[in-house]
């Protein structure tokens, strides 16, 4: 995320037993159907094994309402591993956003479960089941409890399935004084879901630590079309409507899904390094707001080379004609609104670019654990964009960027915290950005240029698809680097006064 800020997860019975059993499960694998947008209908259960349907769970509990993040201990929940999200969504009225939807989720059992939770935000739930077999719920704020029909058992694998309706309610996020999630602007809608946002249209286990493969399925009146993560593998012209399926099949955090919907033009090549581009324009936006956008091949090839090949099947930008407050970096397709775009500034428009499309590698592919640990993702993207400039311009151009970064922090210390410690209502402060980028200079300039590069690409090798702490980066900076840390990472991300950086004159 870079907001508009000025600065650029034995049966023993007969073997005739056995057979009636087996005969059971084959009919119930036949009749495990995808259920269509609702009602969801009967079904007899379920996907177990003939061994679970005999042996019930032994004290099952619920699962906790939480996932248990330093910061924000209600987001996300405890139990189960989510393992695949389809999102069947059709919009009745595009400026409504009037949605009918059907959410599958694929997950397995992580511990013996009487019931589980999901966050959810609003809309009218018609049916919930639980392989094949209606659950009871209840709802109480965000979290939405399942109780399904029998027990599951410790790495069990279940499929849930919840029918919805309605318009998504505005939600105000944890730690952004803005609005967040599916947003209705005029006739368009996009999404915007860091931290807490994917909840407001599709019932979730919302936290980076429970990644998953996602399916989207979203049918619109023409002449409206969707832009969302991954690969658009079909397209159906019904008539009046299209449906469009996108699939994102690598893991990805729940917030980092969107799902948007305009009257697009799609401007499409394929990087040197063979990663296809996609980007989707509002078509009443001008021609000149996709200049900024040009080098988005160059900086596929060069930050591959710096951090490690990029690590989804595709890559691109959507760009919608209103205003975000921000640009995202959702997975496979970072977005943009138009006060993120300077057209009289190309160049310096292209640092929010290759800001947002770093983070594919540090907060999309290499995600935080705990939110906690937000520097991560946006130190390391606001360090891209100086290494951009030392791209495009060398040594010299990098090092005055460095010198002007330390003077905004020096002359005003209290709006630049330090950013190990962010708070909860202020999470994305101006410190987790900044200082946060000039910590990853500072090491730069304490190991070394081939022990700094070496660092950050074991660093993303090695976490690549999964979650890091900031204990773990600074694992592998003593590691790579051959020394003790500890007192030096202190200092940049924990100690209130910045430190000095001595190479460059700063701050004696």
């Amino acid at each position: 995320m870079r907001a508009k800020i000025g600065f650029n997860m034995k049966n023993k019975n007969s073997v005739q037993a056995l057979r009636a059993l087996l005969v059971l499960a084959l009919a119930i694998l036949a009749c495990n159907r995808l259920i269509p947008p609702p009602p969801i209908s009967p079904q007899p259960p379920t996907t177990r094994s003939a061994a679970t349907l005999i042996s019930a769970p032994q004290n099952p509990s619920a699962g906790a309402a939480g996932i248990g993040d330093s910061l924000y201990p209600n987001f996300g929940n405890g139990g189960y591993d989510a393992l695949r999200y389809t999102l069947d969504i059709t919009v009745n009225d595009v400026a409504t956003s009037d949605l009918t939807a059907v959410t599958t989720i694929e997950a397995k059992a992580t511990q013996n479960l009487s019931g589980f939770n999901l966050d959810f935000i609003g809309f009218k739930i018609s049916a919930v089941a639980v392989n094949g077999v209606a659950a009871k719920f209840s709802r109480n704020g965000q979290e939405l409890t399942i109780t399904p029909s029998a027990p599951l058992a410790t790495q069990e694998s279940f499929t849930v399935k919840i029918a919805y309706s309605g318009s998504p309610e505005n939600m105000q996020s944890a730690s952004l004084s803005m609005q967040m999630g599916w947003t209705t602007v005029g006739d368009r809608s996009y999404v915007m879901g860091e931290p807490d946002g994917a909840a407001t249209y599709y019932p979730v286990n919302d936290h980076p630590l429970d990644k998953a493969l996602y399916k989207f399925r979203v049918t619109v009146p023409k002449p409206y079309a969707v832009a969302a993560n991954g690969v658009l593998t079909q397209t159906t012209d019904n008539g009046a409507t299209a449906t469009f399926v996108f699939a994102i099949r690598d893991p990805m955090a729940s917030y980092l899904a969107t799902i948007n919907v305009d009257k697009f033009v799609v401007e499409t090549a394929t990087a040197q390094i063979g990663i296809p581009i996609r980007n989707y324009y509002s078509t009443d936006l001008p021609k000149e707001i996709r200049a900024p956008f040009a080098r988005q091949d160059e900086m596929l090839t060069y930050f591959s080379k710096t951090y490690g090949m990029y690590p989804f099947e595709t890559y691109g930008a959507m760009v919608m004609n209103t205003e975000f407050g921000t640009a995202l970096e959702n997975q496979t397709m970072s977005i943009f609104g138009t006060d993120m775009i300077d057209v009289q500034d190309v160049e310096g428009t292209e640092l929010t670019v290759a800001h947002e499309l770093s983070h594919q590698w540090f907060g999309d592919s290499v995600s935080v654990a705990d939110w906690s640990d937000i520097w991560l993702n946006e130190g390391f993207a606001t360090y891209s964009e100086g290494l951009w400039i030392e791209r495009l311009h060398g040594r010299a151009a990098l090092d005055e960027w460095v010198k002007s970064q330390y003077a905004e922090i020096a002359g005003y210390p209290e709006y630049f915290l330090p950013p190990g410690n962010p708070s909860a209502n202020d999470l994305f402060n101006l410190g987790i950005y900044i200082r946060g980028s000039l910590t990853l200079h500072a090491l730069r300039l304490e190991v070394g240029d081939e022990a700094f590069f070496k660092i950050i690409q074991t660093y993303y090798d090695r976490y690549k698809g999964g979650n890091a702490t900031t204990a773990d980066f600074i694992a592998v900076a003593e590691e790579v680097g051959g020394k003790d840390l500890k007192e030096f990472f202190n200092g940049w991300l924990h100690e209130k006064k910045m430190p000095s950086i001595p190479a460059l004159g700063l701050g004696k």
